[in-house]
């Protein structure tokens, strides 16, 4: 049985980010097992511009990005094995990974840190009816076929779902010489970000409809046109509102769902909301030793946050090996609850016995909220007050907690509230 300090699943942003950190904090028998045949993850095939002004404080490719966090990683001579499929991870941190060179083994691990990042959302999941014609992809398919293989797969192309790559790829479309119809959302309002919307839908005159859905598809072999109509509050169809829209290509960007199969199937605990693990401030999972970040825990809006988070549970899975392989023990923990109008929060659990740094709380807000403000408290007592011009669930929430203030708090309860301070 081969043996590491650190094992760390998925070599996307996420998981080199969290692997570079943990090696400047002393560890250094670490090992990245990512899948794919290079590091880098989704930002391979994210050939756009707008990464990077968080972390390098210019703007960035993905793949440019993608290489500052390699050239980092092979610089540390941080080991990472591509072409690595994980299988399984047991509760008492044993990885099974198999791969062509190396066959299937089994690595014992002191720590494990979960990158695997996130997958689409398919047709399947969408209910939609109507045949099953080529033609109809996912908007992270078509823009690997583009970027990266070089192919348009369409000349007509309608796009459902206002996500951000849908966005981006309703944009790339056009500069590849296709005819984008019209992005429909299904939502009264956008999924993706306003920069995108701005930059990728009104910059080319492509309408966005909201509040529509795909409610037919028609073709046999090849896509030949699909139904648009617009839905109530309830989501339902309204009837009559239908409108017919030939075209050749179907995008779908219907959301995010992280990677988390090998994560249940070692026993954690997975937010229903999230669909990723439930964490505390360290990004540690109910199992000892196992730690969780980036899009495999929440998905980000951006990588470079993705970075940062990742960062802190590389640092924090170091001192976890470097105490032994267990935390200190803890004297109290304090609860974090989503109130009115708050989706989720990460982390869900706070160890005020042993905080070392302020706590970045994260959350999204279930709807649209003008003029409102974030409200934490822990009973009657206000710990943070944030007026907002403008909250809406495409964008991530993050505020900072002082750990003076939670060390002597109890549980603690995120809201959104009118008016505030």
């Amino acid at each position: 049985m081969d043996k590491h300090s650190l094992v760390i699943i998925g070599g996307g942003p996420a998981g080199m980010a969290a692997a570079v950190e943990a090696k400047k904090s002393g560890i250094d028998d670490i090992v990245i097992y990512e899948r794919d045949t290079q590091l880098g993850g989704i930002l391979n095939q994210c050939i756009h511009n707008g990464f990077g002004l968080h972390t390098f404080k210019e703007e960035l490719t993905g793949p440019e990005y993608a290489g500052r966090f390699i050239g980092q990683t092979e610089a540390l001579g941080i080991h990472y094995e591509t072409g690595s499929m994980v299988l399984s991870i047991s509760s008492d941190k044993k990885v099974t990974v198999v791969s062509r060179e190396k066959g299937l083994r089994v690595v014992e691990a002191d720590a494990v840190i979960l990158a695997m990042g996130c997958r689409e959302r398919p047709r399947g999941a969408l209910n939609i009816p109507g045949m099953r014609p080529q033609g109809i992809y996912t908007a992270g398919t078509a823009q690997k076929m583009v970027n990266c293989e070089g192919w348009v797969p369409g000349k007509e192309v309608v796009i459902l779902g206002s996500g951000d790559i849908g966005l981006i790829m309703a944009r790339r479309m056009t500069l590849e010489g296709a005819h984008v119809k019209l992005v429909a959302e299904l939502m009264p309002y956008s999924g993706g970000l306003k920069r995108n919307i701005v930059q990728c839908l009104d910059d080319y005159n492509i309408p966005l409809k909201l509040s529509h859905t795909v409610v037919d598809i028609k073709g046999k072999r090849r896509l030949e046109g699909v139904t648009i109509t617009e839905v109530g509050k309830n989501g339902a169809p309204i009837p009559g509102t239908e409108e017919y829209y030939s075209c050749d290509t179907l995008l779908l960007s219907c959301g995010l769902i992280p990677e988390n199969e090998l994560s249940s199937n070692a026993g954690i605990t997975i937010n229903n909301t999230t669909n990723g693990p439930v964490v505390d401030d360290r990004l540690e999972t109910n199992i000892d030793g196992i730690f969780a970040c980036g899009n495999v825990l929440h998905v980000h809006d951006l990588v470079d946050f993705v970075s940062e988070e990742s960062g802190r549970a590389g640092r924090n899975a170091a001192e976890y090996i470097k105490n032994g392989g267990r935390k200190e023990n803890s004297a109290k923990c304090i609860n974090v609850t989503p109130g009115n109008g708050v989706r989720y929060t990460v982390p869900s659990v706070i160890d005020t016995a042993n905080l070392t740094e302020n706590i970045h709380l994260r959350f999204r807000v279930r709807d649209v909220y003008k003029g409102c403000s974030i409200e934490v408290k822990t009973g009657s007592e206000t710990l943070l007050c944030r007026k907002k011009k403008i909250m809406v669930p495409s964008e991530m929430e993050d505020v900072i907690l002082k750990k003076e203030l939670l060390s002597a708090s109890g549980d603690i309860t995120v809201s959104i509230t009118e008016g505030g301070a």
